[in-house]
């Protein structure tokens, strides 16, 4: 920390400096690059304002805001131990040329005078012209003089990411929402680094995409643990994990931290700013275990089908979903000058009895960066019927922090069509793999199959084969075939269905059945609730078993 004594010292005299007279210092560490710096460079620190600067067709910028016109005099806090160097400095049109001498220590070197006639964001841009050593200059801060600075705003803190923002869609406490569905378009040019746009989250989880890098881009599905633990998964004890019960071909699921804890996954999807996504959240509460089941589903426009990311189990839970919202976020903060922009339209929850409603009501808040003033470019609208999040890009504010929003209802109920699995193929291939060995292994025994469905005969009937349209009185007995777990039996009464009423793997299986015959019918998950999340037993991708006897079969 000595060696950072000087620097100090100047910061501590140039703020009784600002004090004494009407002056304004940028800190020199919250500035911007363009090409962005690399997040080990250290081009912005903290405690030595801009070092490590190095490369001439890098420039810099800093924002700010002023609610007055008039004089601005400008002066920079600059060194460069190396040897003599050049910069050029760009404000509201005028530039000035900035010679830095070589010196250990630093000096104020005046720029000049500007008259500002608009109030609002302004920039300032400074480029690297010449340099006699490796560095082109160190910054410590940019001083700005004048009746121009009064109420002048600028972050002065090391955190650069814009303020995060966020929709929340108000519903009654007692309404039971089984499932959440939401539609996002990022606007082309809005897809910067560093952005998460969520879509759907909720109180114990989120749902969106994500820009990584260049080339590599996310689909986000998250669900917090229980308990208090903020930083560290590794302490959070087992009966407060979040278990991951399924999830879909290629999807990465981990552990997260730093943020509270839980189960994360994600899926590398190259989605595209301009083209709409959708997002379903469904949620299966089960009161007796005080656990929920969460399963986050996204529709692929380019092939029209639904994807299952995860489905995950909540512990200490035992609820619907809750608190509902959607926010943008810029999640490093080398980029954090640029806007994101996202639209979210055709929201709806489904409640417990099926029914759907349609969400058209919106109130707009932000994170503790926007709490705090730091960063004040931010805002939220309605645009072509769909609320509209947008946050940096150093514009002026659009919305103030609890500002309610509607739009106009268009009544266009979201249908779900779980036959439209983008991974039925890949997963019906892992489920006859799965078949296939325990078949050569003599695990299980079968007599043969139908229509994809391996099938047992227990009992040979008598009657006339089992048509898809009859109706069946039945008794049968299912269960999962990865671990003989038995989710659903008849009693002592029949049960008594309409065959296609029931799943794929019925109607087809028992096509092999006589009237008063009983059978055993191996069901691969695509014919059965496929990428559904069925039930509290019944897990996403699940092959089941079921024994069925015959009783009737009218037609």
């Amino acid at each position: 920390m000595r060696k950072y004594l000087p620097f100090y010292l100047f910061l501590f005299c140039l703020v009784n400096a600002v004090q004494a007279q009407d002056i304004q210092t940028i800190p020199a560490f919250t500035g911007y690059a363009t090409p962005a710096e690399s997040w080990s460079s250290k081009l912005f620190d903290p405690l030595k304002g801009v070092s490590n600067w190095t490369n001439l067709q890098q420039q810099l910028a800093y924002h700010f805001y002023l609610r007055k016109t008039g004089s601005l005099e400008l002066s920079m806090q600059v060194r460069n131990p190396e040897g003599a160097s050049k910069l050029e400095v760009l404000f509201d049109k005028q530039v000035f040329m900035v010679n830095v001498p070589k010196s250990d220590k630093f000096v104020s070197v005046k720029l000049g005078s500007v008259l500002v006639k608009d109030t609002g964001f302004h920039v300032i841009n400074i480029k690297g012209l010449r340099k006699s050593g490796k560095s082109i200059a160190e910054i410590a801060g940019i001083i700005c003089k004048g009746p121009a600075t009064v109420g002048m705003h600028f972050n002065q803190k090391e955190r650069r990411n814009a303020a995060s923002v966020h929709l929340r869609y108000p519903i009654s406490d007692t309404t039971k929402v089984i499932a959440f569905y939401n539609e996002l378009t990022v606007p082309t040019g809005a897809d910067h680094i560093h952005s998460y746009y969520m879509a759907n989250g909720f109180a114990r989880g989120y749902f969106g995409i994500q820009v990584n890098s260049e080339k590599e881009r996310r689909i986000i599905f998250s669900i917090w643990d229980a308990g208090n633990e903020a930083v560290d998964r590794g302490k959070v004890a087992d009966s407060n994990r979040v278990q991951l019960l399924a999830k879909g071909d290629g999807v990465v699921a981990n552990d997260f931290g730093n943020e509270g804890t839980g189960g994360h996954s994600h899926w590398v999807y190259p989605w595209k700013a301009g083209q709409t996504y959708k997002f379903l959240v469904t949620a299966l509460p089960d009161s007796a275990s005080n656990t929920t089941i969460y399963s986050g589903y996204c529709f692929l426009p380019d092939v029209q089908q639904w994807k299952l990311i995860a489905a995950f189990k909540a512990p200490k839970d035992g609820k619907w979903i809750r608190n509902l919202y959607s926010f943008n976020e810029n999640f490093v903060g080398v980029n954090g000058q640029l806007q994101r922009r996202a639209h979210f339209g055709n929201q709806w929850i489904q409640r417990e009895n099926g029914s759907w409603q349609e969400l058209t009501n919106a109130s707009f808040s932000y994170d503790a960066t926007g709490k705090a003033g730091d960063r004040i470019d931010y805002g939220a609208e309605v645009q072509d019927g769909q609320f509209y999040l947008w946050n940096g890009g150093f514009e002026a504010p659009t919305a103030v922090y609890g500002q309610s929003f509607s739009r106009p209802s268009f009544k266009i109920r979201p249908i779900i069509d779980w036959s439209k699995n983008a991974d039925s193929a890949i997963q019906m291939a892992k489920d006859y793999e799965q078949l296939n060995k325990a078949i050569q292994a003599k695990t299980i025994d079968t007599t043969g199959s139908i229509d994809g469905i391996y099938y047992k005969i227990l009992k040979e009937g008598t009657g006339a084969f089992v048509n898809t349209t009859d109706t069946v009185s039945i008794f049968y007995k299912g269960w999962l075939f990865k671990d003989g777990l038995v989710f659903d039996q008849t009693k002592d009464k029949p049960a008594n269905f309409p065959l296609k009423r029931l799943i794929k793997g019925w109607q087809l299986g028992l096509q092999a059945c006589k009237e008063g015959g009983k059978i055993r019918l191996y069901i691969p998950s695509v014919l059965a609730y496929g990428m559904r999340t069925r039930s509290k037993d019944i897990a996403p991708n699940q092959i089941l078993v079921f024994d069925i006897e015959v009783l009737s079969a009218k037609k």
